[in-house]
């Protein structure tokens, strides 16, 4: 008889002889942490694209606005994440969280962002 030991506490496993966990609990959270494993980096672009949205819609209440980079990272916003990119007639490349999108411009030697809203004709 091979005597098996839990994963998570090392508790001897009593019952069938393919009973990998001591009890639910055990293997609850054997499987949260898989879990956690595996969806860790979804999770954390999530929660980057919600925080950049909330900030964008904060100071994009007109549609149409410009900010100090140094403003929004202040926020916690980050440029690195966006879900999709716009180029205007110009060439130049709009990056969009959701619905709200911005541009990065230098103004007399200072970086800003253009922040709009997504319009029909951008389609």
């Amino acid at each position: 008889m091979v005597i098996k030991k839990c994963p998570i506490c090392s508790t001897i496993v009593k019952g069938r002889t393919d009973k990998i966990f001591c009890s639910a609990k055990c293997k609850s959270i054997d499987q949260y942490e898989k879990r956690q494993e595996t969806e860790a980096f979804y999770l954390i672009v999530d929660r980057k694209l919600r925080t950049n949205r909330k900030i964008l819609k904060k100071y994009n209440k007109s549609g149409f606005s410009t900010l100090r980079k140094s403003k929004l990272i202040c926020e916690g916003f980050d440029p690195k994440f966006f879900t999709h990119y716009w180029k205007n007639q110009k060439g130049e490349i709009y990056l969009f969280v959701y619905e709200y999108g911005f541009l990065k411009k230098k103004y007399n030697g200072k970086e800003k962002y253009i922040l709009v809203t997504w319009q029909d004709y951008m389609n």
